[in-house]
């Protein structure tokens, strides 16, 4: 009998904060849901005790992530290291608003 095992699924985390005055609204909520769906990996944001799928607007939004918070974005999957250094940018650059 020969066994074969799993390729190890590759992990990736940022812990960001949440910079811009509006913090994550619908507008920014919306950039960061379509930025995670251009991934294939699975896609979490966490806050607090809250977690979220990123790739749902209604999630991200129930998270409730105002001005100075901090997330924790955690991706596994074949280009997970990808996903969270592009959200994490996305959120450092202020979902690409001014304020």
């Amino acid at each position: 009998m020969r066994l074969f095992g799993r390729p190890a699924l590759k992990e990736a985390e940022a812990v960001v904060r949440i910079c811009n005055r509006l913090g994550m609204h619908a507008r920014a909520a919306g950039k960061f849901r379509s930025l995670a769906a251009q991934y294939k990996c699975t896609i979490k944001v966490i806050r607090g005790r809250m977690e979220a799928d990123a790739k749902s607007i209604l999630g991200l939004m129930a998270l409730g992530a105002c001005k100075d918070c901090e997330l924790l974005i955690r991706a596994a999957g074949e280009d997970a290291e990808e996903a969270v250094s592009a959200l994490a940018a996305l959120v450092e650059n202020k979902f690409g608003e001014e304020e």
